[in-house]
């Protein structure tokens, strides 16, 4: 196997990696020529596939440049011929990234130099919960609040956790690593959104995805009206818009409230990447304004940005923690359900429903950052739950349970919520035994 990762720094710096790779990797030199030029890049590959090895081109999305258009068409005519004499040829060539938009634009999209040209394809998904507190405890710490904070920046992509490793802020205070991260010239993902999700969307796209970053589980009809008052575009164009991030690019997701049928409605619509929901709806404009603002005033803006933000993902955060305990069979609840936030009506939303069909079990959850908020709520919820129960009585002869999850419970709070026949549950509870 032949291994290189493609920088991203102009054809120079790809030659020069392809070259150290082959030295690495202890590719013969009189049977493989180093690459000068990009056709010869393009002969190696072919060469190394012909001669038996796997050649893999680690964050091939970095093709998607002007410079390298020569390139594609070269590799599409190599691997035209390998495939034409696909039984003589003993190796081939694989291709990872991680950019999703510029992937498709190389290997999906009908103008796409390689289109057609894939026999198999592997989609890889984030890091699990259990994977993130191992990172964090090894490099940080495992209190409630720092995983809260980095996953909803950063969820399960490994990269991102890199980074702060190296900048070594992992273990520092949320403002020290927004700094060091976002708002620094040298700032590893200062205009990582730019180049990752939204470089490749134009026109409306980009005034979609911040409406529904900002606005997280509005409607179909209530997104066509904002943003047709926002931008003057027809509703057949904001319809078309939503349908591309949501279909091509999954950016976004429609959601439908649990045990709906696939014909439904009513879905709402969430950004679908954590790091691009910060990012839009917490540091963009900040990050855009350092150059005529304070910077640690905007840092702070940032941060309590960000806190809005996690108060909206400590739902997800919570679902994935349900689902991933369940699988790994953890806990006191087996799932027999896909979590998702419920909603019904305008007066009826609840932030949790787990199903545990064969123990005849529903469990309804109330979500909220500030342990104090979820105290307040207690009663309300009990009324989004009543009002679920009278719309679904096939419930009725269920087990009922509540349960009131946040960041951090201390044993005051949990008494309270015990005492209004509420379970507490924390991010501690919900990721002991994970690792």
């Amino acid at each position: 196997m032949f291994y290189v990762q493609i920088p991203d720094s102009g054809v120079a710096g790809v030659l020069s990696a392809v070259n150290d790779a082959l030295e690495t990797f202890q590719v013969p030199s009189d049977r493989f020529p180093r690459p000068r030029t990009l056709p010869d890049l393009a002969r190696l590959i072919e060469s190394l596939a012909r001669a038996g090895y796997v050649a893999v081109l680690d964050e091939f999305q970095y093709f998607n440049r002007k410079a390298f258009v020569e390139f594609c068409s070269l590799l599409q005519a190599a691997v035209d011929r390998l495939s034409a004499n696909g039984a003589q040829v003993g190796g081939g060539l694989i291709v990872l990234g991680s950019l999703h938009t510029e992937m498709t634009a190389l290997l999906e999209e009908r103008s796409a130099p390689l289109y057609n040209r894939i026999t198999a394809s592997i989609e890889l998904s984030h890091l699990d919960i259990a994977s993130v507190t191992a990172i964090l405890c090894e490099h940080a710490d495992e209190s409630p609040e720092r995983l809260l904070f980095v996953w909803s920046l950063f969820e399960g992509v490994p990269k991102f956790y890199r980074d702060c490793f190296e900048q070594r802020v992992l273990d520092a205070e949320r403002n020290s690593l927004l700094h060091r991260v976002f708002f620094e010239s040298s700032s590893p993902l200062r205009s990582e959104a730019d180049n990752w999700f939204l470089r490749e969307l134009r026109g409306r796209y980009d005034t979609v995805l911040k409406f529904v970053a900002r606005n997280p589980g509005r409607s179909h009809k209530d997104l066509v009206n904002a943003i047709r008052d926002a931008s003057g575009d027809s509703t057949e164009q904001i319809g078309g818009y939503l349908k591309t991030l949501s279909e091509r690019f999954r950016l976004i997701e429609r959601k439908l409230p649990i045990f709906a049928a696939e014909k439904e409605r009513r879905g709402r619509y969430y950004l679908t990447d954590n790091f691009l929901q910060s990012w839009l709806a917490a540091l963009a404009n900040p990050v855009a304004a350092r150059e005529f603002r304070p910077v640690d005033e905007l840092v702070r803006e940032s941060d309590a940005r960000l806190c809005d933000v996690e108060g909206t993902l400590l739902e997800k955060l919570t679902g994935e923690l349900y689902e991933e305990r369940s699988r790994k069979g953890l806990g006191d609840f087996p799932l027999s359900a896909r979590i998702t936030g419920y909603w019904d009506r305008s007066d009826t939303e609840i932030d949790l429903v787990a199903v545990n069909e064969p123990g005849g079990v529903i469990r309804f959850g109330s979500c909220k950052r500030s342990p104090a908020k979820l105290l307040s709520d207690v009663n309300n919820f009990k009324g989004h739950v009543e009002r679920f129960l009278e719309a679904h009585p096939r419930y009725a002869s269920w087990k009922i349970e509540h349960v009131g999850i946040a960041p951090r419970l201390e044993a005051d709070a949990r008494e309270v919520l015990l005492r209004h026949e509420v379970l507490p549950q924390d991010l501690r509870d919900l990721t002991a035994g994970l690792v």
